[in-house]
């Protein structure tokens, strides 16, 4: 997957199966090229990436993708937006809630495998 290519993810918060990290979403960030013009959006593959990019930085040991599990968007995010993932891990299986300064984006579970 690939997104936020000038956007560094920050771990923030780490504590056992919990963890919390944070992404400043750059308004000329190429994932915004055609996605729309006149009103960037961010794509919803783009929050994903964050979330499977926070997931794997916090993981409990290496972890790859098997699946995402099931994806909720709740609301567009745009240029400029901070957004807070707030993880919570599960053995092989992480659930993450996006979330910006107005409230959830997305809720996303991942399972992930060893490699």
């Amino acid at each position: 997957m690939t997104g936020f290519p000038s956007s560094p993810v920050e771990v923030v918060e780490r504590s056992g199966v919990t963890a919390v990290a944070r992404v400043r979403v750059a308004a000329d960030d190429p994932v915004f090229a055609g996605h729309f013009p006149g009103l960037p959006v961010l794509p919803g593959v783009a929050v994903v990436e964050f979330a499977h990019r926070a997931a794997v930085a916090t993981a409990p040991g290496p972890r790859r993708l098997a699946a995402i599990e099931s994806s909720r968007f709740l609301r567009p995010t745009f240029p400029g937006t901070t957004l807070t993932v707030h993880l919570t891990w599960d053995d092989a299986r992480c659930a993450a809630v996006v979330s910006d300064a107005d409230g959830v984006v997305a809720r996303i579970k991942l399972r992930y495998e060893e490699p």
